[in-house]
């Protein structure tokens, strides 16, 4: 039903699901891979990244290499804990600042997709439904003029043939008849 109401086919449901799919997959061995311990995450400071982060319940902050515990209240850990561009959750090589700037970008890359692509399938579903007022307009000028030429060339052979028969140039049906 809500498919129905953003205009999604049916292909682009499954297009959408592969690509959910696929994300899964892609970070699924990367939450495999974590392990959470009953220890506190300051026992990984000083230590590397990899450490810290195989508790999801960590994050380490890069600029004073300190393992802390990801404040769960918050959806992002303040300024005053880490900075955004020296956190670091889930995995080393990407920091909070650019994860923020990826997810922004391809989240409105796929809403102004399914923008555009409901625009078009909705425009074409208008144009297809009723034709334009000047395409009836042609069609019928067209029809109009179609008919005018059958009466003209109807009238130009009866006259032609009133001519042939004063001159008696008539073809008849058989020619062998006069004989």
């Amino acid at each position: 039903m809500a498919s129905a109401a953003l205009g999604l086919t049916p292909r682009w449901l499954m297009l959408l699901s592969a690509a959910l799919l696929l994300l899964l997959l892609l970070l699924l061995p990367a939450a495999s891979a974590q392990e959470p311990s009953a220890m506190s995450c300051s026992v990984y400071t000083n230590k590397s990244c990899e450490e810290c982060l195989r508790n999801v319940s960590c994050l380490w902050c890069n600029e004073n290499k300190a393992c802390l515990d990801y404040p769960v209240r918050k959806i992002l850990p303040p300024a005053s804990l880490c900075k955004l561009s020296s956190a670091r959750w889930g995995v080393c090589w990407v920091n909070f600042e650019a994860l923020i700037i990826t997810m922004s970008v391809l989240g409105g890359s796929v809403l102004l997709g399914i923008t555009v692509c409901c625009c078009c399938c909705c425009r074409s579903r208008k144009r297809s439904r009723k034709p334009d007022k000047s395409d009836e307009r042609a069609m019928r000028e067209q029809e109009e003029r179609r008919v005018r030429q059958e009466e003209r060339r109807a009238e130009m052979k009866s006259r032609h043939d009133e001519i042939r028969k004063k001159y008696g140039l008539f073809k008849e049906q058989n020619p062998y008849e006069k004989f």
